[in-house]
């Protein structure tokens, strides 16, 4: 595979925009980038000591019970025959060989992958293929949560929302200076959404693309389309490129919760230019059981929205349920929570 056939990984914190990144690069003609059913964040915590058989077993009950259902159906077999062919089997070699099965079907030259937790994975995903690149998106901490607030994916508290944001940009920061610019490229969402022609230029630059006019109308898609139908978390997916959300914290946050945002993110902030009130250094951390109480609250809530509005609820209860399946399965007598809820 040439540099230029690299799988291309989209990598930060949810709610920042990737499902916008991942459909302006699916609209590329050399490029297919599926939703994900986050493999690697789902089933690289159990314990496959080598067992390929294992390993796209789990893959493909995941993907069985995927949340955003992929169109073309996966080949367990092949699958098998590619992990096992080359380097030592591995987790995101199975991966590997599923998305590539996947590229195959859609007539594209490369694979890319939106799952932003990939960016606790840089190293293996490197091993596997050293040709892949990363685009690093990052988003205001302060829009991201706001939100998070409403989804049903990720964290509803706003404070562990913020926590999460503040380790993931510190991981891809960590990875942008251990394997250099030609590597890993920071994309800003506000940067994205305001000048999309010039961003997307220095996107396909760095992947080693062609600019083509369909990425800045991604919305016109099948794909986008199906996206926007699934979930009221991902209908601005069928909506043309706007800054519309970019400070979407001053109607969606209350003034304390800003601050407490602030206050976890601050460092973080400063270095990738997002500007703050100094004065929110001094916000105390909310107390544990507050922060359990009142996200408990907030997920039912966003629970009972999804019920009436999402067309995918029921998968998605039917996903959580089967990554808890795998993972006790995997480690009988011990109750394993979900490592987090995903897009």
């Amino acid at each position: 595979m040439s540099t230029q056939d690299g799988p291309i990984l989209i990598i930060g914190t949810e709610r920042s925009g990737s499902n916008l990144l991942r459909l302006m690069l699916d609209a590329h003609s050399r490029i297919a980038v599926p939703h994900p059913p986050h493999f690697m964040r789902y089933l690289s915590g159990i314990p496959y000591n080598g067992d390929v058989d294992a390993m796209v077993g789990d893959a493909m009950w995941l993907l069985r019970n995927h949340i955003h259902p992929w169109p073309h159906v996966i080949d367990r077999a092949a699958v098998t025959e590619a992990a096992v062919s080359g380097k030592a089997p591995s987790l995101f070699g199975v991966v590997s060989a599923i998305y590539d099965q996947y590229r195959v079907a859609e007539g594209a030259a490369r694979w890319g992958c939106k799952s932003t937790f990939m960016v606790e994975h840089v190293d293996e995903v490197l091993a596997e293929l050293p040709d892949a690149r990363f685009l690093w998106l990052v988003r205001d901490p302060r829009d991201v949560v706001a939100s998070a607030k409403r989804a049903v994916f990720g964290y509803c508290h706003p404070y562990r929302m913020a926590l999460r944001w503040t380790a993931e940009q510190e991981l891809a920061r960590a990875a942008l200076e251990r394997w250099g610019p030609r590597v890993v490229h920071l994309v800003r969402y506000e940067d994205l959404v305001s000048a999309p022609d010039r961003e997307i230029r220095a996107i396909c630059e760095f992947i080693g693309e062609t600019v083509e006019p369909a990425m800045l109308a991604h919305h016109l898609s099948d794909n986008a389309r199906v996206t926007a139908s699934l979930s009221a978390s991902w209908r601005t997916a069928g909506d043309p490129i706007t800054t519309a959300r970019i400070g979407a914290h001053r109607h969606g946050l209350s003034d304390r919760e800003r601050r407490q945002v602030e206050s976890v993110t601050a460092r973080a902030m400063e270095t990738l230019h997002y500007p703050f009130d100094e004065a929110s250094l001094d916000e105390p951390a909310p107390a544990p059981l507050g922060v359990a109480l009142r996200g408990f609250a907030v997920r039912l809530a966003v629970e009972a929205r999804s019920l009436c509005t999402d067309r995918n609820h029921f998968r998605r209860w039917r996903r959580d349920a089967t990554v808890r399946w795998l993972r006790r399965r995997a480690t009988p007598g011990r109750t394993l929570a979900m490592a987090g809820e995903s897009r």
